[in-house]
């Protein structure tokens, strides 16, 4: 694994679960020596990389910002002058004399990544871990990694399983398979390149030629016009839906994924009230959305019976 990042720049780091992303890390934050090759880093490191690193569970939330700050390299006075900034961005004031074992993981994420943003590191390293915190906190999390990068002028280097936010995060993605670069370059290229590994996506689908003793989804096509408009091209989806017996109620739903894997098209049938058509334990369902505007990229279908 050989990359070079320059001064203010933003690394995205993608892979499968053991590719070998929190290793690359852990050795770039010098927690693991590498076994051979080495690092060259220029400037202070401020390493998020699992949920309370140097954090004391014994310390109240007031002693563990000046505690991480410290192991951080900061200064006492500096962590003073940041202080009331860092509590702020955290939002854990009600709970700053607490003891941080009775923190949720939600609030050591809170807490940590405060005090690794506020003070002031050259290199910024963050895991997976943003995950843990709620909806609102990852989005402040990611505006204040922007502003470390763009308005400070700060490196991060930013492992991710959300596709959406490496996206808007990074321009550049090092994709990392089994332990080596598999892909290194721009962050659109890179995603469809990672989504890739091992899938093959096809209009046609066909169920392993077994009869099961309950409903199941034998066969799906899928069609295209060939007439564009510009406000997007007909698809039609068709399904064969096999079943042991006659079926009294029924709910069948389906999904248009994007290469985030966000749901972008949402359809559902209750009680099978729809064209439907029957052949012996066969029944045959068509569904056809006009224009359906979809932006360039990859796509999947999951069906749901």
């Amino acid at each position: 694994v050989s990359f070079e990042l320059e001064r203010g720049k933003v690394l995205g780091i993608i892979g499968r679960n053991g590719a070998g992303k929190s290793t690359l890390l852990k050795i770039l934050s010098r927690i693991t020596e590498p076994s051979e090759g080495r690092v060259t880093l220029r400037g202070r490191v401020a390493s998020l990389l699992e949920v309370g690193t140097g954090f004391h569970p014994e310390l109240t939330g007031r002693e563990n910002i000046f505690l991480n700050g410290s192991i951080l390299g900061m200064a006492h006075t500096e962590i003073r002058r940041k202080f009331e900034e860092i509590v702020d961005f955290a939002g854990v004031e009600r709970f700053l004399d607490t003891p941080v074992k009775r923190y949720s993981s939600g609030m050591y994420v809170r807490l940590a990544f405060a005090v690794a943003a506020h003070l002031e590191p050259e290199i910024l390293v963050v895991d997976e871990v943003l995950a843990v915190g709620d909806a609102e906190f990852q989005k402040k999390c990611l505006g204040k990694m922007q502003d470390v990068a763009t308005s400070e002028g700060r490196t991060v280097l930013f492992v991710s399983h959300n596709m959406a936010a490496i996206s808007a995060m990074t321009e550049r993605v090092l994709v990392l398979e089994s332990g080596q670069v598999a892909f290194d370059g721009r962050t659109g290229s890179g995603i469809a390149s990672y989504l890739e590994f091992g899938e093959q996506v096809a209009g046609y689908y066909e169920a392993p030629s077994r009869i099961l003793d309950v409903p199941y989804v034998s066969k799906i096509q899928v069609h295209r016009s060939s007439s564009v408009h510009a406000s997007g091209a007909d698809l039609t989806i068709s399904f064969a839906i096999r079943h042991p017996g006659p079926v009294s109620q029924a709910c069948f739903a389906f999904h248009i994924l994007n290469q985030f894997q966000q749901s972008v098209v949402h359809c559902w049938i209750y009680d099978c009230d729809a064209p439907i058509c029957r052949s012996g334990n066969v029944t045959f369902l068509r569904c056809t959305i006009p224009r359906l505007a979809l932006n360039v990229g990859t796509y999947s279908l999951n069906v749901h019976l």
